[in-house]
C-alpha cells in the first residue's frame, strides 16, 4: 500500500491509504459477514482511509440512513480498530423523515445541526472523534457563516478533526474557506466528487440545482485544485458501477458525449498494454496524475476489492499516460 497526507495543521493532518474504501451499502445490501470480510482484508492490505455518510443507506429500507455507520461501528468494537484507521463521514443529505425516496427535505447546516449530527455519527461508529467530517450537501438556506462557524466549532471542541465538502459549487466552496482563513478558524481541506477518467455532462439540471450536477467534477474544479496543492480529492464512484469492465452494462447517459468513445479505445489499448484489467488502469490514472486524486471504491465482494488493491502497485509510463490525456 502507499500512503499521503490529507491536511496541513499537524494536530487534525492525517496519513491515509491511497486507495479509500466506501462503506455506503455495507449494512443494507451488503450483508455484515459481506462487510466485516471486505473490511478485514481492506485493512490487512493496507487500507486506512474507510468512508461514509450519516445517510447511508436510507433509499434501501425507507429510513433515515445511520446503517453503514453503525455497521463500521460494530465492526471497530469487534476487531479493537484504533487511531490507525481513518473513517470519514459526512452531514447534511441526512433526511428528514423516513423516506426511500431522494428529496430536499434534508437537515440544515445550522451549527446546531452539525453539532447534534456530528453527535449521533460519534455515537454510530463508537468513537470519540470523528477524523474527517464532511459538509454532504450545500445548504444555501443557511448564511455561509454559520455554517462555517458551526463546522470550526467541533474542530475546536476536539470532537472532529479535519473538515470536508462533497457537492458544492467552486464559488461556495472559496467563499467558506475564505470566511474560515479570515476568522482564523479551521477550514475544508478535503474535497469529495466524482470522478472518473470518462467526464459527465455538468450542465443537466438536477434536484438539487437547476443549473446543473452539483457533485461531478467540473474543469473549475480541476483548476482550483491544480491552484491549491494543500487541498485534497477524493473521487466517488471512479469504476463507474462497474461499466468500464463489464460491455452488457450500458454506461450512464452522462457520458455520452463526443470524448467518450475516444477515451475508451484508449483506455482498452492501456489495460493491454500492461495486462492489467480497464478498472485498473482508470484507478491508477486518477492516483498517479499532476493532480492526485485518491480514488474511494466500493466493494460488494472480497473478489471486487481485490483487483482495486492491485491498482495501488501498477505504474503508468509516461506515454501510458500521455496517450489516455491525449484521448478526447
Amino acid at each position: 500500500m502507499r500512503y499521503r497526507t490529507i491536511g496541513q495543521n499537524p494536530d487534525t493532518r492525517r496519513e491515509v491509504s491511497v486507495l479509500s474504501l466506501g462503506a455506503m451499502r455495507f449494512g443494507t445490501t451488503t450483508d455484515e459477514a459481506t462487510s466485516y470480510a471486505i473490511l478485514d482484508r481492506y485493512v490487512e492490505a493496507g487500507g486506512t482511509f474507510i468512508d461514509t455518510a450519516n445517510n447511508y443507506a436510507f433509499w434501501v429500507n425507507g429510513t433515515q440512513g445511520g446503517e453503514s455507520e453503525q455497521l463500521l461501528g460494530r465492526w471497530r468494537r469487534s476487531r479493537g480498530v484504533g487511531d490507525g484507521i481513518t473513517i470519514a463521514t459526512k452531514l447534511g443529505g441526512r433526511p428528514d423523515h423516513p423516506t426511500s425516496t431522494f428529496t430536499k427535505d434534508v437537515e440544515s447546516l445550522t451549527a446546531k445541526t452539525i453539532r447534534e449530527s456530528a453527535e449521533r455519527s460519534r455515537d454510530n461508529l463508537g468513537t470519540d472523534k470523528l477524523d474527517l467530517l464532511y459538509a454532504h450537501i450545500e445548504d444555501p438556506r443557511i448564511p455561509l457563516q454559520e455554517t462555517v462557524e458551526g463546522f470550526a466549532a467541533v474542530v475546536a471542541d476536539g470532537t472532529v478533526g479535519l473538515l470536508g465538502a462533497s457537492n458544492h459549487r467552486v464559488w461556495r466552496l472559496e467563499r467558506a474557506r475564505a470566511l474560515a482563513t479570515g476568522a482564523g478558524l479551521p477550514g475544508y481541506e478535503v474535497l469529495q466528487y466524482h470522478h472518473s477518467y470518462l467526464r459527465h455532462r455538468t450542465d443537466e439540471p438536477t434536484l438539487r440545482s437547476p443549473d446543473g450536477d452539483l457533485g461531478v467534477v467540473s474543469g473549475d474544479h480541476l483548476s482550483y485544485l491544480r491552484e491549491d496543492p494543500s487541498l485534497c480529492l477524493v473521487a466517488y464512484s471512479p469504476l463507474l458501477n462497474g461499466s468500464y469492465g463489464r460491455t452488457d452494462k450500458p454506461l450512464d447517459p452522462g457520458y455520452r458525449n463526443a470524448g467518450t468513445a475516444a477515451r475508451l479505445t484508449a483506455l482498452a489499448e492501456v489495460a493491454a498494454e500492461t495486462g492489467a484489467t480497464r478498472n485498473q488502469v482508470v484507478l491508477a490514472w486518477l492516483m498517479g496524475g499532476q493532480i492526485p486524486v485518491i480514488p474511494l471504491v466500493g466493494a460488494s465482494s472480497v473478489a471486487q476489492l481485490e483487483e482495486s488493491l492491485a491498482a495501488v502497485d501498477l505504474d503508468l509510463t509516461q506515454d501510458q499516460r500521455a496517450k489516455l490525456d491525449a484521448a478526447h
